[in-house]
């Protein structure tokens, strides 16, 4: 059986499973940041997971992926191992950075995962220069570039779409639009906010997704990837909303209660469950059965994090530079 888009019950269940795992590791996070196990700052995806799970699903594997600092769930979607993420997060050395980055800079070179990045629309211009090597060396490969909708005031924005465009460079530029730049709203941050249509001050093609549905974003980007993969940009915004605070020390206050409640009745794990269980393909426990799985995986993480190692104090020069690999 499947739905009118095309998900029969094995895709609804991976997809269930990837949102359903990365809400409750970012869960178990929230409850670790207050033990103090983990430390610094700490952004959560919680309200976001449909656009990981729908977008992540449509790339390859040496395809490239780089996301923001708050990036737990494109890594975990992407197959970064969730013990290696979370002694990341740790500050372990058996952490995916040997606990170097942190919640902000998960990096993975194995799974193509090139951040993790702190700066607001640092990695876009790193999504250019990927996707140009990836040209030069002829390879069909596609760059995902993950980023908020602050970013798209930034230079860097503007300056990577239009070497993207005029490169025609395989990036797949996508706009994780959840209507807050830390504390501010986009309302009285942007003149035009369909932020899907600045691509056209560039030539680039571009679409707009409710980033609350898994299976509208899959679609939405199954065609975006299509269309960098054959050699053009393409901006893909997925309108999404937190429901947590920008950051673990952010008062929030100034977002209504109200306004976070009426989003929360959109939560994208149990509106993609509604609509498999209106459609026969998934039950209750299936729901109960991802999140059984889950919650064995972040303690397998956690258990993981906890028994890793401090890196020692004889190794804090190494990595300044590079290394040559020896025999």
């Amino acid at each position: 059986m499947t739905d009118d888009m095309g998900c029969d019950r094995d895709r609804a269940l991976r997809l269930l499973w990837q949102m359903v795992r990365i809400r409750r590791f970012e869960e178990k996070c929230v409850e670790l940041y207050g033990a103090q196990k983990i430390r610094g700052f700490m952004h959560l995806y919680i309200g976001e997971e449909a656009v990981a799970a729908g977008v992540m699903e449509q790339l390859r594997a040496d395809d490239a992926v780089l996301a923001t600092y708050r990036e737990h769930g494109q890594a975990l979607a992407r197959g970064v191992a969730p013990g290696a993420i979370m002694a990341e997060m740790y500050g372990k050395q058996q952490g995916c950075a040997r606990g170097r980055g942190g919640s902000m800079h998960i990096f993975d070179a194995a799974t193509r995962f090139y951040g993790g990045n702190a700066i607001v629309a640092g990695g876009l211009p790193v999504a250019v220069g990927l996707a140009l090597a990836d040209k030069l060396r002829g390879r069909r490969n596609v760059t995902a570039c993950f980023f908020g909708e602050g970013a798209v005031a930034e230079g860097e924005f503007h300056e990577s779409m239009n070497l993207a465009a005029l490169w025609s460079l395989p990036v797949l530029f996508v706009c994780e639009n959840n209507l807050y730049a830390m504390g501010t709203s986009l309302n009285i941050s942007e003149s035009m906010t369909d932020i899907a249509r600045k691509a056209d001050a560039y030539g680039v093609a571009a679409a707009a997704a409710d980033g609350m549905d898994v299976l509208a974003v899959a679609d939405a980007a199954r065609r975006s990837v299509e269309a960098v993969r054959n050699g053009r940009p393409f901006l893909l915004e997925c309108r999404t909303y937190r429901f947590r605070a920008h950051s673990m020390f952010d008062a929030e206050l100034y977002r209504p209660k109200q306004e976070v409640a009426e989003w929360k009745k959109r939560d994208p794990i149990l509106l993609f469950m509604q609509r498999m269980k209106e459609t026969g393909i998934l039950a209750d426990a299936d729901l109960s059965d991802a999140e059984t799985r889950a919650d064995r995986e972040v303690e397998e993480a956690v258990a993981f994090a906890e028994a890793g190692s401090w890196e020692p104090v004889a190794d804090l020069t190494r990595f300044v530079h590079s290394e040559r690999a020896t025999r």
